[in-house]
């Protein structure tokens, strides 16, 4: 098989960055000078490099407690939260900061401009550990994005940044572009919004020229860590202009797909040696360029060329067979001709999860192609599969023309994406375009039938790629808009709390948002929503108000037939005795709690059958007693208890009487006063 000499480009930004240097160096100093070092996390995002350290006797732990008696730490290039530093100063035990200036840079920018009134907005990945030390830095609110979409979800959620001081920060290794999209998104929305661009120099120059090798190479090399965020990142500034394959091993080279590539671009992450990037270069010279060439990209060049070799004795190559027999490793055929026919079990099908065994049973009509004839013995090759790939190719660019939706069972989770064969065809969806979130495991799509779109088709190449999340996106924008044309203030739902905050709970009400005020919980008052439900509950709730304009929803949880003063009224009529527990004292009475979510004053002269200079004297708080409601005022939302009123009268002079009608009509005096 002849394959074109390759032109190989290396960007010139590959590999390890300033910081990513440093850590390493100051990691290997310290191995060289026989030192015992542990590092928090690993050191880098890079799995070779990580292995060849813990040869050296580098070991990883996961918090400071668990460092090694004898052990000095050293902090990895993204850094750790302050939290940590404080702990391994607490417990005494050493360690040499290696985290990137340019982090450390970050982390003071937010220790002067974080404020307790101000929110702190960072644009990166929550879960990284260079994120987390930042949000460990900030004195009040703090919020992380990956893109513009979360950017709008958090400002729609939260109205009052309008009005707020907004500082923004960016994770060293955040995507340029995507940076400058979420900055006018603030601008617009924010007034005055503190932004540092702290995305790192050498970051944003790896990034601009994978961008300008992607557009003029066939396809993209990004060798680096699966889990490294810059690497990441590479691969997805390359895939918007061509095909792009993420490696961390050179090894993996030899799985890839080289068919009909004239010029590749080769680029690394910040944690990428530069021997790693000589070896790739190394084996993509030595064996592609040496008319060497892969099993999948040689039998996918044979796919295709199959057709132009076929020896057939007829001028047309098309013939109908019917099943005659089906044994484990071909399918016998009768094609009307005096050869027998047969069709090996790999050229029955595109999809290899094809069985025929089930699939087909005699006297099934196939239409073939005739690959080679055997005149000594009497044979005739024939592939269903080469005559399913030409017609369905034809219906693959028919959807795509027409932006039709196509279905088809997933057949395999290969890396970076998942296979299909939508009507013979081979169709690649991407990671990122599965519906999936990022962490997600590809696999539970295998053998689930999908939806999607036809979103990049190569004729050249007889490459499709699909997209299930631009059909799950127009299906959400239907469902959205059918919601919204639905909706009327009271209507109920039963929906799953998504989140909380110390304002309210959000409850997703089947692919929209609406939100519970902390008020709207509990008919008494609250601290946090956590108190009433928790994320993941399913509740009943009823729309309160619509706002269809800014798409927002406020919701209602507590119930009418709940509100305490409902239940005082249909329960606990006037002169009702109850036991009430006394929760305050003051100079005028004791307030106590009637039922849930109700106290009720007992006046200091309806305590007890004498005079009493303070409740003290006779209540303490947390005692429970027996009083009896003497009035009720539901508009002032107030009750008045006696204790007094269920015991023996006590014998009275006229003096005393006359006395403590005069202190009382002072004391509530004072009392409204006070009030």
């Amino acid at each position: 098989m002849k394959v074109k000499a390759m032109k190989l480009e290396t960007a010139k930004t590959a590999g390890f960055c300033f910081g990513v240097n440093r850590a390493v160096k100051i990691l290997n100093q310290k191995l060289d000078e026989g030192k015992k070092v542990c590092t928090l996390g690993p050191i880098i995002h890079n799995p070779q490099v990580i292995e060849e350290l813990e040869k050296r006797g580098a070991r990883i732990v996961e918090n400071p407690c668990d460092t090694p008696e004898g052990f000095e730490v050293v902090i990895r290039a993204h850094g750790v939260t302050k939290q940590v530093i404080e702990e391994l100063e607490e417990k005494g035990i050493p360690y040499t900061d290696a985290t990137c200036p340019y982090v450390i840079k970050i982390h003071k920018i937010i220790k002067e401009n974080s404020r307790e009134d101000n929110v702190v907005l960072i644009a990166g990945d929550e879960k990284h550990p260079e994120v987390c030390g930042f949000r460990s830095h900030c004195k009040g609110e703090s919020y992380v994005f990956r893109n513009e979409e979360e950017l709008l979800g958090i400002l729609e959620k939260n109205d009052e940044f309008a009005s707020k001081e907004i500082i923004v920060v960016a994770q060293t290794t955040f995507s340029v572009k995507e940076w400058k999209k979420c900055g006018k998104i603030l601008q617009k929305v924010c007034t005055n919004p503190i932004s540092f661009d702290t995305i790192c120099k050498a970051t944003q120059n790896r990034q601009d020229e994978a961008e300008m090798l992607s557009k003029r190479n066939d396809v993209m090399l990004v060798i680096g860590g699966l889990f490294s965020s810059n690497t990441v990142k590479l691969k997805n500034v390359c895939e918007q202009n061509c095909r792009t394959y993420l490696i961390e091993r050179p090894e993996e080279l030899m799985n890839l797909d080289f068919a009909g590539c004239e010029k590749i671009g080769i680029t690394a992450g910040a944690s990428t040696p530069a021997r790693i990037i000589k070896e790739v270069e190394v084996i993509m010279t030595e064996n592609f360029n040496d008319n060497k060439i892969t099993k999948e990209t040689q039998d996918q060049e044979l796919f295709f060329a199959a057709v132009d070799s076929i020896d057939d004795t007829s001028d047309n190559p098309n013939v109908v067979g019917i099943v005659v027999g089906i044994a484990p490793n071909e399918i016998q055929v009768d094609i009307g001709r005096k050869y027998a026919g047969f069709i090996p079990v790999e050229e029955y099908s595109n999809d290899p999860t094809a069985d025929p065994a089930k699939e087909l049973k005699i006297g099934d009509e196939l239409n073939l192609i005739i690959m080679k004839t055997n005149d000594n013995e009497g044979t005739m090759k024939l592939s269903k599969r080469l005559y399913d790939r030409r017609a369905s190719w034809k219906n693959i660019v028919a959807a795509k023309e027409a932006d039709e939706i196509v279905e088809a069972v997933v057949a395999e989770a290969v890396r970076g994406g998942v296979i299909c064969y939508p009507m013979g065809a081979r169709v690649f969806i991407p990671a990122s375009q599965t519906g999936l979130a990022k962490d997600e495991d590809l696999a539970q799509l295998v053998k689930q039938t999908v939806k999607f779109r036809i979103i990049d088709l190569d004729e050249q190449k007889k490459r499709v790629v699909g997209s299930i999340r631009a059909v799950l996106r127009e299906e959400r924008k239907a469902a959205t808009e059918a919601f919204w044309a639905d909706i009327a203030e009271g209507q109920e739902f039963t929906g799953t709390v998504k989140s909380l905050t110390n304002y309210g709970a959000f409850v997703d009400l089947g692919g929209v948002d609406g939100m519970v005020h902390i008020s709207e919980l509990s008919w008494k008052r609250i601290k946090h929503p956590s108190e009433i439900v928790n994320v993941g509950d399913t509740v009943k709730v009823f729309v309160k108000a619509l706002d269809a304009e800014k798409r927002k929803i406020s919701l209602g949880y507590k119930r009418i037939e709940d509100n305490p003063w409902e239940i005082l009224k249909r329960d606990y009529p006037v002169d009702s005795v109850v036991t009430a527990k006394v929760v305050g004292l003051t100079t005028f009475g004791a307030f106590a709690t009637v039922i849930d979510g109700i106290d009720g004053l007992i006046h200091i002269s309806q305590i007890a059958d004498r005079h009493i200079a303070s409740p003290k004297e006779v209540l303490s708080v947390g005692e429970e007693v027996t009083v009896k409601i003497t009035e009720i005022d539901f508009d002032k939302k107030r009750v008045s208890l006696s204790i007094r009123a269920l015991l023996e009268p006590a014998a009275e002079t006229e003096e005393a009487v006359e006395e403590a009608v005069a202190e009382e009509a002072a004391e509530e005096a004072a009392e409204e006063v006070a009030e």
